[in-house]
């Protein structure tokens, strides 16, 4: 009520006085009284409806407030929260340090498929495959492969093994050969990345001796079947 008394009082009059009219005194008079914040607030519901919430007036307050940027966090590199060795803190490629580890027997065995299809699968099993005997050469192959890991593989450690074993089996189910590979150590890291080579190597060699005979020949199925040994000590994969 007293801001429109005041901006009544205000506006531009016919007659002019030297002293202050008695309506914009009265105006000045009832502005001095509504210093109370509660008549403050009324008058403000009185010319603007109801007053603002809390919540509100906590906003307008931030917004009015000089913006301060949340300074940048890094996230933590998320294939090291997952727990994987080779990768450093500040997420750089690492070799795992293992001179604190226990030295235990490790043992780790791995399987793989060669889908060689009919054509392929037949020379094979007559042994007429022009390169020679494919299931001997691949054997020998993913021995070799075995020990030559750590110059294959940039992080894998030089493990001196106490034994490889590569088995390679025709299945004429699906015109196949299904090798599975052994290796095993007496040291302080596992050799599953070892028998895993044994047969890749073991798989691209048939591949190698068949390839004249057919293109249409698919390595399959590299995978750990079972390892032993070590701090996480016995696992083998669900069939």
């Amino acid at each position: 009520m007293f801001l429109r008394q005041f901006r009544w009082a205000c506006q531009p009059q016919r007659r002019y006085s030297t002293g202050i009219s008695s309506d914009f005194a009265s105006a000045i008079a009832e502005l001095n009284k509504s210093n109370s914040p509660n008549s403050s607030l009324q008058e403000m519901e009185s010319v603007f409806g109801e007053p603002p919430s809390a919540n509100q007036a906590c906003s307008s307050n931030a917004n009015l407030s000089p913006t301060h940027e949340t300074p940048f966090a890094p996230h933590e590199n998320a294939e090291a929260k997952q727990g994987l060795t080779h990768i450093s803190s500040s997420g750089e490629a690492q070799m795992v340090d293992v001179s604190s580890k226990e030295i235990t027997k490790r043992v780790a065995i791995a399987g793989c498929k060669v889908i060689l299809g009919k054509k392929a699968y037949d020379l094979v099993s007559a042994n007429q495959i022009a390169k020679g005997d494919v299931l001997s050469v691949a054997k020998i192959a993913g021995i070799s492969g075995a020990k030559q890991t750590s110059s294959l593989i940039p992080l894998c450690h030089n493990i001196n093994l106490s034994h490889v074993r590569v088995d390679l089996k025709l299945s004429e189910k699906d015109f196949s050969v299904d090798i599975e590979g052994e290796a095993a150590s007496t040291g302080k890291t596992g050799v599953e990345m070892e028998a895993m080579t044994a047969v890749a190597i073991a798989g691209l060699t048939v591949y190698d001796m068949c390839k004249a005979a057919s293109k249409d020949i698919t390595v399959t199925d590299v995978q750990l079947k079972y390892k032993a040994g070590g701090k996480s000590g016995e696992w083998s994969r669900k069939k």
